[in-house]
């Protein structure tokens, strides 16, 4: 367990602090994520996070009291006409249902968000400088500038931050401040929090400027105003012009020196829980390699951007034969090389930081409390039960 708070939160609050960190809309199209099943209004008191949402997790969320359960991959990624009892999927709906556990998807979201699956990869095989394989659309910012009297301005910055505004990066509460004269007249049927109605009123005021999504706009200004002191603030909401985003799918990154590829293959080995599937390794196990380029789970869409990167490697998972072959008749036997591991053995580094950041995130909206429980589970949910090597030695 991560945290000891037993107080416990609403499911909302939960799948709030959530959409903030992996919106919905930063899923792909073809996407299924966010809530399966669950009564927002429900408590939350503990949190299990797993890869795969099949029964023997669920089997785990029962028998650790589990009151959500957090799952990277759709239950219900296809069309589906019934979840009857003796349907497998069904079977998972129903003890959920009967159990009071809440199920809730977070997959490409999560993919495309930083720090993502592809972030957590990366940096349990020692990557630094990491970047987008494949960008996102930066999501479309609006600048809040507020007037408030000085000594209400630090309250405003909390009051907006709670909000959603000013998180940049992995940075939040971000915010300028500074300081000018105001002047306004009163009329004569106002209630002033400052001045005289009828008088003009002259004095220090202070401008708060924050950056928030433009999904979260309403919320904001709503914030601004049950908060200011004033009758009638003073906000202006500036359109900020698009950026380049720091989302998207995959990382590239480098190894702090070139290592051969047998070597690298090695330490990926090392690095990711044990699976039957292993690595599997395709190119000259002497080349050396550096720059690395990496995605959780299913990967070979993403052979173009691959390409483009400069990547010496290529670390995924579910490679096809065809696309696999292909990308090494381009390489002409040189970079990238591939290394293809399994699907979950891929995105599992990420669940443990996914429950320390969601601690992180509720504690900030508890006075620095963490209200939940959250752990990740320990079942192995790869597929595979055994790997048998072909006889006869290697076939050239």
């Amino acid at each position: 367990m991560i945290s000891q708070g037993l107080d416990g939160v609403p499911l909302a609050d939960v799948l709030e602090v959530l959409e903030r960190r992996y919106p919905a809309a930063s899923a792909q199209e073809w996407d299924a994520v966010g809530l399966v099943c669950g009564d927002p209004t429900q408590r939350v008191r503990k949190v299990l996070l797993a890869v795969d949402p099949v029964a023997e997790v669920v089997d785990e969320a029962v028998e650790t009291g589990a009151d959500l359960l957090l799952v990277h991959h759709p239950l219900l990624l296809r069309p589906v006409r019934s979840v009857r009892a003796d349907d497998p999927k069904g079977a998972v709906v129903h003890r959920l249902l009967r159990a009071g556990i809440a199920l809730h998807v977070l997959h490409t979201n999560a993919d495309a968000a930083r720090p993502g699956v592809s972030d957590a990869l990366a940096r349990v095989l020692g990557l630094d400088d990491l970047v987008p394989l494949s960008a996102s659309p930066a999501d479309p910012l609006d600048k809040h500038v507020v007037f408030v009297p000085t000594e209400d301005a630090e309250r405003l910055v909390d009051v907006m931050a709670a909000a959603g505004a000013g998180e940049i990066g992995d940075y939040a509460r971000c915010a300028f401040t500074g300081t000018g004269e105001q002047t306004f007249t009163p009329g004569a049927r106002a209630t002033p929090a400052v001045g005289t109605p009828g008088e003009r009123h002259t004095g220090t005021e202070a401008r708060v400027e924050m950056v928030a999504p433009r999904a979260v706009r309403e919320r904001v200004l709503a914030a601004v105003r049950a908060a200011h002191p004033y009758e009638e603030p003073a906000v202006d909401v500036l359109e900020l012009a698009p950026w380049s985003s720091p989302r998207g799918l995959g990382r590239v990154g480098t190894l702090a020196r070139p290592l051969p590829l047998e070597t690298f293959a090695g330490l990926v080995a090392a690095a990711l829980p044990f699976t039957h599937h292993g690595v599997r390794v395709a190119g000259d196990l002497s080349a050396p390699v550096q720059r690395v380029a990496v995605c959780g789970g299913s990967g070979d869409s993403l052979f173009d951007a691959v390409r483009a990167s400069g990547a010496d490697v290529y670390v995924t998972a579910d490679l096809r034969h065809h696309p696999a072959s292909e990308a090494r008749e381009r390489a002409r036997g040189g970079a990238p090389a591939l290394v293809d591991v399994s699907h979950w053995a891929s995105e599992w580094p990420w669940l443990q930081g996914a429950a320390s950041r969601l601690v992180a995130d509720l504690a900030a909206t508890r006075d620095g409390v963490a209200p939940v429980e959250v752990a990740v589970s320990t079942r192995r949910t790869d597929p595979w039960t055994t790997r048998l090597a072909a006889p006869g030695g290697p076939v050239r």
